[in-house]
This record gives C-alpha cells, sequence and structure tokens, in this order.
C-alpha cells in the first residue's frame, strides 16, 4: 500500500536498508539461527551504514533522525524475514532511555558505542517470578557508600549474552514498592555480575537471549540513570515506544508471510492447477490481503501520533495487540497454505510461525495488553 507517513528521505534510507541487509545479513542468517549469535562484525557494519540508534543527535555521534528511520529499520527486518539480530532493544529502548534520561557523561560514553555497534544495549526488567509483573522485582541496588551493590537474577533478556551495557531495573528501596524501582547501568565486566547460558528458545533463533546474576556486583552511584526512585515512572513511559517497535515488526513479519504464500500457491501445482486456482485458497489470501492493508494504516496512524507526541499508554496497547494477534494468525493461515511442507523448518514459512508465538508475550502479554485497554473505558464518554 502507498504509505503516507514517510517522506521521500525517509524512502532513499529504506532503500539502503534494504540493500545493505540484502547483502550482509541475508546470506548469513541460518548460520546465525544454528549459532544463536550474530557476529560482532555484523553490528559495526550496520553501524557504519547508520542502522543502529539513527535517533540519536549528532552530538552523540548519531545521525539525528526522527523515530521514523528506527521504524523502517524495523519494517525492512521483518519484511525480509530477519528475527535477528536484535536491534529494537539496541536501539528503540536500551539507546532512547540513556538518551532520554543519562547524564551527560553517561551519554557521552555509551551513546557513541551504541551509535557505531561497538557496543549492544540490553535492559534486564524480566525476573523468573514476576513477569509483567514489574513492581514485583527483587532485584536490588543498595547503596553503600559511592556505591549501588547489586543482587539478583534476570532472565529472558534479549542481548543478554552478548551485551555491552545493561540497563537494570532494581529496587534501591526495597520498602516503597513501586517508588523504590531504580534504573541502573551496568556494563560488561563487572565484577559480581555474569551473563548467564544462552537460552533454548522455540522460536527467534538468532537472537541470543539469556539469564543475568547478580552476587554482590558493585557500579558507581554515577551510574544511576535519572533519579532513584524514579524507575518504575521511566519504564510506564518508555513502554508506548517499545511497543510500537514491536508493531511495526508484527505487521512486516505477517506480511512476508503472506508474500510467502502467494508466490507457493502461484506455483504449488494440485488436480492439475495451481492452488490458487482453488476458491478456498484464494478466499484466504484474499482476507490476509485486507488484513495487511487495515494492519499497515493502522500502524502509520500510530507511528504519526507518535511523531506528534500524542501515543498514549492505551494505544500503544491497542497496537501491540492487534499487529500481534495479526501476526500469529495471518501466519497460521498462510502456513496452512504450504501443506505438510509449512511444518519443515527448510521452510522459511515454519520459522516464521515459531518465531511469532513470542510476540504476544514479550513486551506485555495479549491478557495485559486487554487490561490496560479495558481499564481506560470508563475515561470515554
Amino acid at each position: 500500500m502507498k504509505r503516507t507517513v514517510y517522506t521521500e528521505e525517509h524512502e532513499i534510507f529504506r532503500e539502503s536498508v534494504h540493500r545493505f541487509l540484502e547483502q550482509e545479513a541475508v546470506p548469513h542468517y541460518q548460520s546465525w539461527e544454528d549459532e544463536g549469535l550474530t557476529p560482532d562484525a555484523f553490528w559495526k557494519k550496520a553501524g557504519e551504514q547508520g542502522l543502529l540508534c539513527p535517533q540519536i543527535p549528532e552530538e552523540y555521534g548519531g545521525p539525528g533522525g526522527d523515530y521514523r528511520y528506527l521504524a523502517i529499520v524495523n519494517e525492512e527486518m521483518a519484511l525480509m524475514g530477519l528475527s535477528a539480530p536484535n536491534f529494537p532493544v539496541h536501539s528503540d529502548i536500551s539507546a532512547e532511555y540513556i538518551l532520554k534520561y543519562g547524564s551527560e557523561a553517561q551519554k557521552k560514553e555509551w551513546l557513541p558505542k551504541m551509535v557505531s555497534g561497538a557496543v549492544r544495549g540490553a535492559i534486564a526488567m524480566t525476573e523468573p517470578n514476576t513477569g509483567s509483573d514489574l513492581q514485583a522485582v527483587r532485584t536490588t541496588a543498595i547503596r553503600d557508600g559511592n556505591e549501588y551493590v547489586l543482587n539478583g537474577a534476570k532472565t529472558f533478556i534479549s542481548n543478554g549474552y552478548q551485551g555491552g551495557i545493561y540497563i537494570v531495573v532494581a529496587k534501591t528501596d526495597p520498602s516503597k514498592g513501586a517508588k523504590g524501582i531504580s534504573l541502573i547501568l551496568v556494563p560488561r565486566g563487572t565484577k559480581g555480575f555474569e551473563p548467564g547460558r544462552k537460552l533454548n528458545k522455540m522460536g527467534l533463533k538468532g537472537q541470543d537471549t539469556a539469564e543475568l546474576f547478580f552476587n554482590d556486583a558493585r557500579v558507581p552511584i554515577s551510574n544511576l540513570l535519572g533519579e532513584e526512585g524514579k524507575g518504575f515512572a521511566y519504564l510506564m513511559s518508555e513502554l508506548p515506544q517499545e511497543r510500537l517497535a514491536i508493531a511495526s515488526s508484527g505487521v512486516g513479519f505477517a506480511q512476508r508471510a503472506y508474500d510467502l504464500a502467494l508466490a507457493y500457491a502461484k506455483e504449488r501445482k494440485a488436480f492439475g492447477k495451481s492452488i490458487l486456482d482453488f476458491q478456498n485458497t484464494r478466499f484466504k489470501l484474499a482476507e490476509v490481503r485486507t488484513e495487511l492493508e487495515v494492519g499497515w494504516a493502522f500502524l502509520d496512524k500510530c507511528i504519526s501520533a507518535h511523531m506528534e507526541r500524542e501515543f498514549t499508554v492505551t494505544e500503544a496497547a491497542m497496537a501491540k495487540l492487534w499487529t500481534t494477534e495479526l501476526q500469529g494468525r495471518v501466519t497460521d493461515t498462510c502456513l496452512q497454505i504450504f501443506g505438510g511442507y509449512g511444518y519443515m523448518l527448510e521452510y522459511e514459512i515454519a520459522k516464521l510461525y515459531a518465531d511469532a508465538r513470542v510476540t504476544r508475550i514479550y513486551g506485555g502479554t495479549s491478557e495485559i495488553m486487554k487490561e490496560i485497554i479495558g481499564r481506560s473505558l470508563d475515561k470515554e464518554n
């Protein structure tokens, strides 16, 4: 469909992103999935090409673009079927926290490294027993003189195994509940901090996801991100952009599944004709095509609202809920068109199916999104 949210300059950037991924990512993607890692060399090349943190101002080493450049990278990755590397956690989330809440010293130290790809960013929220309930985190960062001492564990952390700088959600005052949560910058190599094993996931095989362990890990109090006790408020403020990144990828991956299914339906023969000639196949793909048109239009509306700083928490929940459910629904329909071959991992549609399942869980489950939306209903006229 014709996209109205992007300018000609954005579309030129999109073309350069597509070319780069086609040359530097697609040929190596299977090996990344086999290894469960993406190499440092690729991240540095991506940094050189401007794919990392394109919103970061020039004074911190970035190109100073607007949010739409982030969305384009996420869309193009999805449209090419690339679920790795995890650029959104690095660019859309981790770098954004440092840009908005970091001290001048923190921004100058970390943002140029993140723009170049020399350091990967990760945010450590989830714990083994907390899930979506961020107020219940147990990891602590207790002040001892001029240092914070961290103890606790995190799990399901994207970029966790290969990260260079971690934004750790911890309680600096456990007695205050949510008001005692702070964000602490913990560099890789900090004594007492150790990434654990790479987690063996059903999908997203090329993304490194790990456990993290903190055992009397000490960092200077200057590593506090923003103000002490404001961590929960910061997290709530930044969740809309995180969920919009998931939405951008969700529609893109749904489109990828449709494109693969349409091409297969044209080529695959059954009973002497292509399966696209059967009414059921045409009707199924017609439904998917229509849903995708709606999905892209809704996504553009959300991006425009975010650009105008009018994208609300409720709207972000709607975007995350609808697009990830769309991704799951469309991918399932398209896999069915492949028949038995759709169940074979040598076919990309099977990988897309496995990758799609977690999108209704991470970034807030579909059930949590419904709860957020539901709470807003009594405020409507």
